[in-house]
């Protein structure tokens, strides 16, 4: 038996009502993410700051240090493993061997069990574990996460079809070209030279669908092509098919030149970081990656977390902005201990967190009316409000430190398991130490989310209307594509731009502030809000925002 440490923040909290379901073949073979740390820590100024690299230039300077590479292999060989897959800029090995050998290797036990699905839809039966990893000595504060042994679903969709909203007084469902419109998205583009990244972690499309679906708009069908990662496929045939036409149908409408690239990936914590990293660092470096799945922060583990906003870091040093739904299920996330909770990888402070209204459109297109998106108050089944509040796990980020902080307005923030080390997560650079009564404020923007006013796809051949915040992260990533072909520049992390010379109660520049409305816990107020966070876009006055600021960022 090797020598073995304790690996910090892989805790495993014992899921409630747990099922077994049966020995797990100590033969079986099974696969392991293992993350590696930094050759060296990355300047807070690159991650918020005009500079980008190249995939090749982060490799060199931030990513896995060659040595370390070679350490990890050479003892997790000597363990009865096998190393599979390197990706040293990305600081991710893959790493394979029997149930008996990786267990022991990590001082686990692997188990077969019956849990619950994050979406509510039933059991799913998986590997699973529960307490925290060890590493073998020689690995320790080398390898900083190991993902994956327990393959539990991580995360679900957010979106809501309009059919469970129920019955009640409703204005027609939009298109996403109504949408992108009313937003005053620029005149002129079409994401021509940009290439758009999609997450998914089930599900799949048809070729039929998007004839359908774009020959209605008079679009061609846009270049489209799908990328597995870990075994992961373009599957259609289940439920998941409807976020993913979502996601396609909204980024092809709103940004029809634009190429994407759909990355599936199996729904386990591996899965994800997988994606999100292989889309981050793809060639070419797409602009902006679009993500609609998420789950409460409290249901993942510490090192899952960190290996997430780490990928995110990554995109932000590269250019590239990922969008991500803010979640569907208000302040409370779903939950039902009585805190409130935030959705992530929403919640993390290198993603743009995507938020949700109700938009009404004027008779001459424009904005009629945008309140927060909740129809849990209007008596309807299945309803649901745009997720928001502040993170348990992550401090306020300096750009945002103006406008969220201890005093702010807004309702009291979630302190649950406030002093549970496993909850917590480093700050990221720039930013103060979590607190235990106000961190990282959610979401950053917001766009139409409810199933009631839009949108219109196509999905199995059947013309539905659909919601949720699924639907606004792929509309800020054809947004930003389409800002980027305008301006010709990169943006990454937006917030240091968006958020910047902002008091809080005060409008921000490039937003239509909404300030009427609540979504749960919280209510909608003058400014950044928990609810809607600085508004959804005015594209005109945004791309002023976003040029100007990057401009004196590099004077």
């Amino acid at each position: 038996m090797p020598e073995l440490v304790p690996l910090p923040g892989s805790v495993r909290r014992a899921v409630p009502n747990v099922q077994p379901a049966g020995s797990l073949d100590p033969d079986a073979r099974v696969s392991a993410t293992l993350m590696l740390r930094r050759r060296a820590e990355v300047p807070s100024e690159l991650i918020n700051g005009p500079e980008t690299l190249s995939p090749e230039e982060l490799a060199a300077r931030y990513g896995a240090d060659p040595a370390d590479v070679e350490l990890v292999r050479s003892t997790l060989q000597g363990l009865g493993l096998t190393v599979t897959d390197v990706h040293v800029g990305q600081r991710r090995m893959t790493v394979s061997g029997t149930a008996e050998a990786m267990s022991a290797a990590f001082g686990t036990t692997l188990s077969l069990a019956s849990t619950e699905h994050p979406d509510g839809s039933g059991l799913v039966t998986h590997r699973y574990r529960s307490g925290g990893l060890s590493v073998p000595a020689q690995l320790d504060g080398v390898v900083t996460a190991v993902l994956g042994l327990d393959d539990r679903p991580a995360a679900r969709p957010q979106f809501r079809p309009a059919d469970a909203v129920g019955p009640s007084v409703t204005p027609a469902p939009l298109t996403a070209v109504q949408v992108a419109a009313a937003y005053q998205f620029p005149a002129g583009t079409d994401g021509s030279g940009q290439t758009i990244a999609i997450v998914e972690l089930g599900g799949g499309y048809r070729e039929a669908d998007l004839q359908q679906y774009f020959s209605g708009l008079g679009l061609a069908v846009p270049p489209v092509s799908s990328v597995g990662v870990d075994g992961g496929s373009n599957s259609p045939g289940n439920d998941a098919d409807m976020e993913v036409l979502l996601d396609i149908e909204v980024v092809g409408a709103v940004a029809p030149a634009a190429t994407q690239k759909v990355y599936f990936a199996p729904n386990s914590d591996a899965g994800f970081v997988d994606a999100i990293s292989q889309a981050v660092h793809d060639t070419p470096t797409p602009i902006a990656v679009s993500i609609s799945w998420g789950q409460s922060e409290d249901a993942w583990s510490a090192q899952s977390r960190a290996a997430m906003d780490q990928a995110m870091a990554d995109a932000a040093i590269l250019g590239v902005t990922v969008t991500v739904a803010s979640g569907d299920n208000g302040s409370a996330d779903g939950a039902t201990d009585g805190a409130q909770h935030c959705d992530f990888p929403a919640s993390s402070p290198h993603a743009l967190a995507c938020g949700g209204t109700r938009l009404e459109i004027a008779p001459g297109g424009g904005i009629y009316a945008e309140t927060v998106w909740n129809d849990t108050t209007a008596g309807s089944q299945g309803g649901g409000a745009g997720g928001g509040g502040y993170s348990d796990v992550f401090g306020v980020p300096t750009w945002q430190a103006s406008v969220v902080s201890t005093g702010a307005s807004g309702g009291p923030a979630s302190t649950a398991e406030a002093a549970d080390p496993e909850r917590r997560h480093p700050s990221p650079p720039g930013g103060p130490a979590p607190t235990t009564s106000r961190g990282r404020g959610v979401p950053d923007v917001a766009g139409n989310a409810d199933p009631v006013t839009g949108y219109k796809i196509v999905a199995n051949g059947q013309s539905t209307a659909v919601g949720g915040t699924s639907a606004v992260a792929p509309l800020w990533a054809g947004l930003i594509a389409r800002l980027a072909q305008q301006s010709g520049k990169r943006f990454g992390l937006l917030q240091p731009l968006i958020y910047a010379g902002l008091a809080a109660g005060t409008p921000a520049p490039g937003f239509n502030d909404v300030t009427s409305g609540n979504n749960g816990a919280y209510q909608a107020a003058a400014g950044w809000d928990p609810c809607t966070g600085l508004g959804s876009p005015n594209a005109p006055a945004l791309l002023a925002v976003l040029t100007a600021g990057a401009a004196t960022a590099s004077a």
